[in-house]
């Protein structure tokens, strides 16, 4: 996996979360009292779609696989700054993590459930939210493709200096974890290692309803 994040920027964890998990984070789409904010992505040119960001406290299912996700992808992000010669080091625990967060402001959870239906898309972004961030992020696919959706693959492209951008794209199925880059990857080179950045998104729906779940590590400014 560490291999596969160095060389791609993602990596993928096959059937993380099971078929009545992925049911019940569903089935709480609808359940406003949880979320702190609504986003309708036609609004802000962002795509189109819908997603949901929870509120504190967090619900245990999704705060339990963010506090026991991170311990795991710390180390690999604190190899990457090492590579970079960043003097960034992000502790083994999130708690402390997030105490650095909220010293700048970072309040806000960012955690969320993403809707699209046919028609939906997500353009190219990063999910940057204040002047602390985690390298690392991960989505989890609670609809199956092929079945209750068609199109809408995870798609990333790379940008390397003075080259073209190099397009990705990945179709996890239900119940998978994709792991992925935030903002940029190392990328090794004659002189040393440098920045490769990389954006995210979501390629058109064809047919259905796609469903996921972020688990963003960082907070966000209020």
């Amino acid at each position: 996996m560490q291999s596969q994040l160095d060389l791609q920027g993602h990596a993928l964890i096959p059937g993380l979360v099971d078929e009545n998990t992925c049911t019940t984070w569903i089935s709480h789409y609808n359940q406003q009292e949880i979320y702190r904010k609504t986003v309708i992505m036609e609004r802000h040119r962002f795509g189109r779609g819908e997603y949901k960001y929870f509120d504190y406290p967090l619900p245990d299912s999704v705060s339990e696989i963010r506090q026991a996700l991170y311990p795991f992808l710390a180390p690999m992000a604190n190899r990457w700054m090492r590579f970079l010669n960043m003097e960034q080091v992000y502790p083994m625990e999130h708690e402390a993590f997030l105490k650095t967060c909220h010293e700048q402001g970072q309040l806000e959870a960012t955690p969320l459930i993403l809707k699209y239906e046919k028609g939906g898309f997500n353009t190219l972004h990063q999910d940057l939210y204040g002047p602390v961030y985690f390298p690392l992020q991960v989505v989890l696919f609670l609809s199956d493709y092929g079945q209750d959706y068609q199109g809408g693959e995870f798609v990333m492209t790379e940008q390397v200096p003075r080259t073209q951008s190099k397009a990705m794209v990945v179709q996890p199925s239900k119940g998978d974890a994709l792991i992925f880059s935030t903002n940029f990857r190392p990328v090794r080179g004659q002189r040393g290692y440098f920045r490769a950045n990389l954006r995210h998104g979501v390629s058109e729906v064809i047919a259905g309803n796609r469903y996921t779940l972020g688990i963003i590590f960082h907070d966000a400014l209020q």
